[in-house]
């Protein structure tokens, strides 16, 4: 959130010159306050799972926000309960005429598959379309943003030699952006995947720029120019042992998977592993609602 301060104080140049969002006195008496509209698609199997995930980094902060849950109805959803979904997600049809502050849309276990073979393909599509004109920023995570900055700005995925698991350090390659607000130089993010999205080809789209990079892990966040869209390729809502759940997961299907890097104390999948992506994932998701969010969306939410 901004400090609010005198309209003359003479740290306000000072603080503005390095980038620290201050409101003069002048500016909060006429500010309209409202609660933000935030929709998420939530494309994972374990739905109860990733909303638990996703609610707690979103009521960390002093904004108060309306959440809506979001569904695909061009897709059988096998893991969670039918009366679940009835009761507490909606689907297109029925928001497709309202408008949101913001919208997330989570990852989903298909990036093996082309997007175009994934069978709500058609209905995301129609979704992402939508979000243009009907929300004023979009939040895509791992596989959301592989299928977000394909299809909004036609940059491709490559599948890696193998699964990518573990948690990685990473360095912020602008911080001058409010969405890396606090970050330290260096900071460590979960990620989960089979493809990636090549820097190269972000750096050369006009309308694309990059956040934060890993020399392991590749690209982590870009984001687009006019901030509509932002993309994050890990997973920073992760719990502490979500990873070692999907590691056992594919332990009993027979697949025979490498231990997720840098998780385990040495290595070790029979010890607990240690959390330390927090911090930076609570920033993320709070300077993304408040700067990109609260700060810019119109009072009038049909002005979006």
């Amino acid at each position: 959130m901004p400090i609010r301060i005198p309209n003359q104080l003479p740290a306000t140049a000072e603080l503005e010159a390095e980038n620290i969002f201050v409101m003069t006195e002048m500016r909060a008496i006429h500010q309209d306050i409202r609660p933000l509209r935030l929709l998420i698609l939530n494309l994972m199997p374990t739905k109860i799972t990733t909303e638990t995930q996703l609610l707690r980094k979103l009521s960390n902060t002093p904004l108060q926000v309306e959440v809506e849950l979001l569904q695909t109805i061009s897709h059988d959803a096998k893991n969670v309960a039918a009366e679940h979904l009835e009761t507490f997600y909606t689907t297109f049809e029925e928001v497709r005429s309202r408008r949101f502050d913001g919208l997330i849309i989570t990852g989903a276990p298909v990036e093996l598959l082309d997007f175009e073979s994934v069978d709500y393909w058609n209905e995301l599509a129609e979704i992402m379309e939508w979000s243009r004109t009907n929300v004023h920023s979009t939040l895509h995570i791992c596989w959301g943003a592989q299928a977000g900055i394909y299809y909004h700005y036609g940059v491709s995925k490559h599948e890696l030699p193998q699964k990518l698991s573990g948690v990685f350090r990473h360095e912020v390659v602008k911080r001058t952006s409010p969405l890396v607000r606090g970050f330290d130089d260096a900071f460590w993010a979960p990620h989960s995947r089979y493809t990636e999205v090549l820097a190269c080809d972000i750096e050369a789209h006009p309308d694309l720029e990059l956040i934060a990079v890993s020399e392991e892990a590749g690209v982590y966040i870009a984001k687009s120019r006019d901030s509509k869209h932002f993309f994050v390729f890990g997973h920073p809502e992760y719990d502490r042992a979500t990873l070692a759940g999907e590691y056992e997961r594919d332990l009993a299907r027979g697949l025979n998977p490498a231990v997720p890097a840098h998780y385990f104390p040495d290595d070790d999948p029979t010890r607990q592993p240690v959390a330390n992506w927090r911090s930076h994932a609570q920033l993320l998701y709070t300077n993304w609602l408040n700067y990109y969010v609260y700060q810019t969306t119109p009072y009038n939410i049909d002005e979006i």
